[in-house]
């Protein structure tokens, strides 16, 4: 629906590509701050990852970083909470005002951007009713929560000229640059084969409780949003949620999608031509947690297969920890949960996210491996909300655009799709990544949606 239409319908409340080129004709025509210009920015969805980024863009506000001023043109008008509590404690923190309703901030013209960091299900929507508004997005990932949403989130932001940045911070990320610029010099050589991982212990076995009141200060119409009404869980709320279709697709399209991205973007590939996955819910039968735990997805392109590889129960590999992102050391790489390996005719790539860098690996000598060529990384956090605000200035395309940002989630919604119609094969369009046939899977192309909270087929 439009957002004047969303505005009418009198709902209680709501939730609270490439670089250089611009997505305007005149770039004037809408807001080019200057340099020294205030942003006036609102946090839409005060949980965790909405703490840390009210954190990462509020330094200037915030009283205990006393002289860590990052970005001096950042200003926290308002915190936005289905959760009245959470809400308000953002709120205070941020020196900002409390919104029960997401339509008050769009509603203010003094609002130049908003941070979308809410749960997946509402994704789509509140960056397309923001874009609707005239406000440019910060969104989390992963883009959407089905691949129909994507499409719609980008034909919103190009109708409407806005920035939007997808948060897939490893395409801000220096070292990663020079992975990407390696294989471009063919230093690597042909690539025909690119393994993706996300191994960890994540897996939450958990029965979803019945007959609880909903909290005083909560509203559960509004947190529910796009997704079936259901009665309020205080199991489904406390982040479960991400393991129930409803609301999400699992840890792959959690977590994996920073993988995902970036070896997307290393390999230099947009759609496949197939894509095919097998798995299950193994470890706990009896849970009623809805997706996998294991899952293995294949992809094929022309010239080249990658591999997604997903496994939540295995408490010894080891996501990258904060000394290795910040400081000069490499991760235990059999057992980083979070590695790329990119086989190449001239060696073998081993690449981390979020900091932790990356090896070339080419023929050992003496039963000794020999690294080719390497680069230590770090957390690119700080250049990728940089990145956000000088778009916001100079009008051009962010690093990780919506639309780069979708067609990345898009590799996971094809696993998804596929593993939900039987390990059922896609046959995918290379040219725009739509199916080809597979009535089964395609069912999953798009949700359901609960009015009023429906996003539009024209936005």
């Amino acid at each position: 629906m439009k957002r004047r239409d969303f505005v009418k319908t009198g709902i209680a409340s709501t939730l609270g590509v490439g670089a250089g080129l611009t997505i305007l004709n005149n770039p004037a025509s809408v807001r080019g701050a200057v340099a020294n210009e205030k942003i006036n920015m609102a946090l839409i969805g005060c949980g965790g990852r909405g703490a840390q980024l009210l954190h990462g863009f509020d330094y200037p506000n915030n009283a205990r970083m006393t002289g860590f001023r990052e970005f001096d043109e950042v200003s926290i008008l308002y915190c936005c909470d289905p959760q009245k509590g959470r809400g308000e404690q953002a709120a205070e923190r941020a020196q900002a005002k409390y919104a029960a309703d997401m339509r008050t901030v769009l509603d203010d013209k003094n609002v130049d951007a908003v941070i979308c960091s809410l749960p997946d299900h509402w994704h789509a929507l509140a960056v397309i009713l923001a874009c609707q508004a005239g406000k440019d997005v910060f969104t989390e990932k992963p883009a959407s929560h089905s691949a129909w949403e994507g499409q719609k989130m980008v034909e919103a932001a190009r109708k409407y000229e806005r920035i939007v940045q997808h948060g897939t911070q490893c395409r801000s990320a220096p070292y990663c640059m020079e992975a990407r610029k390696f294989i471009e010099e063919d230093k690597l050589g042909t690539i025909h084969l690119c393994r993706v991982f996300n191994q960890k212990r994540q897996m939450n076995s958990f029965k979803i409780a019945a007959g609880e009141p909903v909290p005083e200060g909560l509203n559960w119409d509004a947190w529910l949003g796009p997704a079936a009404m259901r009665p309020y869980s205080s199991t489904i709320i406390s982040r479960n949620w991400q393991e129930l279709w409803d609301f999400s697709s699992g840890d792959l399209i959690n977590d994996g999608i920073h993988q995902l991205d970036l070896a997307r973007w290393l390999i230099g590939k947009e759609f496949p031509k197939s894509a095919y996955a097998a798995g299950g819910r193994f470890t706990d039968p009896n849970s009623d947690a809805e997706t996998s735990d294991t899952l293995i997805a294949t992809y094929e392109f022309d010239d080249m297969v990658m591999t997604a590889e997903e496994t939540l129960y295995t408490d010894y590999i080891l996501k990258i920890d904060p000394t290795v992102r910040q400081t000069d050391m490499f991760p235990y790489w059999m057992q980083c949960s979070t590695r790329i390996e990119l086989y190449g005719t001239k060696g073998m790539m081993m690449v981390a996210r979020h900091g932790g860098g990356w090896q070339v690996f080419v023929r050992p000598r003496d039963r000794q491996p020999v690294v080719s060529a390497s680069l230590h990384g770090r957390f690119p956090d700080v250049e990728h909300r940089r990145n956000f605000l000088d778009c916001i200035k100079s009008r051009k395309l962010p690093n990780a655009d919506i639309e780069i940002g979708h067609r990345s989630t898009l590799l996971v919604h094809y696993a998804i799709m596929s593993y939900r119609a039987g390990s059922e094969k896609l046959n995918i369009d290379p040219t725009d990544g739509t199916l080809l046939g597979n009535p089964v899977a395609a069912k999953f192309w798009k949700r359901d949606y609960r009015a009023p909270y429906v996003v539009p087929e024209n936005v």
